[in-house]
């Protein structure tokens, strides 16, 4: 490939020379000179050819010689044969050269006798060769890869948005079926709230234009963006992190909470506490697709890295989630007068495991989509994404058989989710090795953090707090402790402040939504509307009609 552009610089510098050469004999001789006699075929070349030919010489002598000019003709040809529609393209610049070539080659060694007649004609020396076509700019191929960066964002989050579909059945799977509709319910509508609230002012909050590092100001309802603009693109992933974020209360709280309460909760959420700490680790991300000022928020400003939502998504969700239960109490019967736990079986196990490997499917676009690029570094991403939650799964089996001599599959399930948790904000700089090892305490963990909030007294009905709380400050402080470039102790310490900060400001900020929540409405069911079932006392039906799901007959 640089021979061939070699033979461009030759045959452009000696085109050039020819026509200046040329020009200097343009001028008709007088009548009274005699043609000039024929130079044999073995004459010596005209001095003005013996110049330029040295001068050719010179040039190619002083680019191969210059190891930093091949350096960079290399880049170029690479870059050049990467492109099967640039390279296409030289080949017939090539090919209508060599043809000039051959030409120019003709003219130079024509007698000068019969080149004065032919000059003379204006019918054969100005007639310009075929122009070839011109190359594509580089603008085409950054268009090109512009172009599928969006769709790569869009198609991973439609792949986070399914990740709805997979709360729906885990949970579904995991609590009684008398609650069946209301759970469906719950988890559809909080999604709902959640794209209308973050369309009217969550975006603004997180990616606006950045007041002191806090929260964004400007933005509000993307009214002024045209159509074809990058920022709708931006927007629609980032509410399929709000809506996961948002929804990991309603498992938390299952069968026990009221459903207009529930619905008021996703809408301050989505309003007042996700794009607040959003901001503070993201607020700088929309600048690239043309929202804000391209400002760093407060923790982003200090070095914070949440790759794709330990915190921001999950630790936030699991600190809510923490303040719900606390707020809302136990279910009924849950635990025993003297304060033993009592086990509320879930009604469809299977549905639990498809609900599993619902969320685990869309977390490949969850962490392979933060890259908000569809570029080759994708491919690690999703691999750590499918390394810890497989060592995480097997790590909280193996951890419970020990404690309880009983494999248990419900804690299996949530370890995988776990570990998937663990490696989200990480998965950008530790290798699989590292992503063995965060997958797996992942897993314990889980398994330690259910078994805690048990004997707490403390009534998570799907194990949210153990998997996205827990996990998401191990998976956080992993960024720092198995950082492929090296561990800092600095970075560790600004991935503590980041974590703690963002689930204390979750926590205090949903504490006083519930507040305010218990002011307005009722948010607890009754210990009679629990035992007759939220389907019936909240919608008035029946998930399986065919089949008696209440504890009365």
């Amino acid at each position: 490939m640089k021979q061939p552009l070699l033979l461009l610089i030759l045959v452009l510098l000696h085109a050039t020379s020819l026509v200046h050469a040329q020009g200097k004999q343009s001028t008709p001789p007088p009548p009274t000179v005699t043609p000039a006699p024929v130079a044999p075929a073995s004459a010596a070349p005209p001095p003005v050819t013996q110049a330029v030919e040295g001068k050719l010489d010179n040039i190619i002598g002083k680019i191969e010689n210059n190891e930093r000019l091949d350096t960079k003709l290399d880049g170029i040809i690479n870059r050049l044969d990467s492109s099967d529609r640039v390279a296409s393209k030289l080949d017939s610049i090539l090919s209508a050269l060599k043809d000039h070539e051959l030409k120019l080659e003709k003219i130079s060694t024509t007698p000068v006798a019969s080149v004065v007649p032919v000059m003379a004609a204006p019918t054969a020396a100005t007639v310009p060769a075929p122009a070839a076509p011109a190359p594509p700019s580089s603008g085409d191929a950054s268009l090109v890869q512009l172009n599928v960066n969006d769709v790569w964002i869009v198609v991973t989050a439609a792949m986070v948005f399914f990740m709805q579909a997979g709360f729906v059945m885990l949970e579904i799977g995991a609590c009684r079926a008398k609650n069946t509709i209301n759970i469906v319910m719950k988890s559809f509508l909080d999604f709902c709230i959640c794209a209308i609230v973050f369309l009217l002012v969550g975006f603004a909050f997180m990616f606006g234009k950045s007041w002191h590092g806090v929260i964004g100001t400007d933005s509000f309802w993307l009214s002024s963006f045209p159509g074809d603009h990058r920022v709708w693109v931006f927007w629609f992933f980032q509410v399929g992190f709000a809506g996961v974020s948002c929804t990991i209360m309603s498992g938390a709280v299952a069968e026990r909470t009221k459903f207009l309460g529930y619905l008021m909760y996703c809408a301050l959420f989505t309003a007042l506490i996700y794009p607040v700490i959003g901001h503070w680790a993201w607020g700088s991300f929309g600048g690239a697709f043309g929202v804000g000022d391209g400002t760093k928020g407060w923790l982003e400003a200090l070095g914070f890295v949440d790759y794709a939502g330990s915190s921001v998504v999950h630790a936030c969700g699991g600190s809510c989630a923490l303040a719900g239960i606390l707020a809302v109490g136990p279910r009924a019967g849950r635990f025993g007068p003297d304060g033993s736990p009592r086990l509320i079986a879930g009604h469809n196990i299977p549905l639990v495991t498809l609900g599993v490997f619902l969320l685990w499917f869309g977390w490949f676009g969850f962490n392979a989509g933060s890259s908000l690029s569809g570029a080759s570094m994708i491919g690690r991403l999703v691999v750590n994404t499918t390394i810890s939650p497989s060592a995480a799964g097997i790590a909280a089996m193996i951890s419970m058989w020990f404690i309880q001599g009983k494999p248990d599959v419900n804690i299996a399930m949530n370890g995988a989710l776990g570990g998937a948790v663990a490696i989200t904000a990480c998965c950008g700089n530790v290798t699989p090795g590292a992503a063995i090892i965060i997958g797996a305490f992942g897993g314990i963990i889980t398994t330690v953090a259910t078994i805690a909030l048990e004997r707490w007294k403390i009534d998570d009905a799907v194990g949210a707090v153990p998997v996205h709380l827990a996990c998401g400050w191990w998976g956080t402080l992993c960024v720092a402790l198995f950082d492929e470039k090296g561990f800092s102790i600095e970075r560790l310490g600004v991935q503590a402040l980041g974590t703690l900060s963002i689930s204390a400001y979750s926590f205090v900020v949903c504490m006083l939504v519930f507040a305010f929540i218990k002011f307005c409405v009722r948010i607890r069911a009754t210990d009679e509307e629990q035992i007759n079932g939220l389907d019936f006392t909240e919608h008035a039906a029946n998930a399986y009609p065919d089949f008696q799901t209440t504890e009365q007959a």
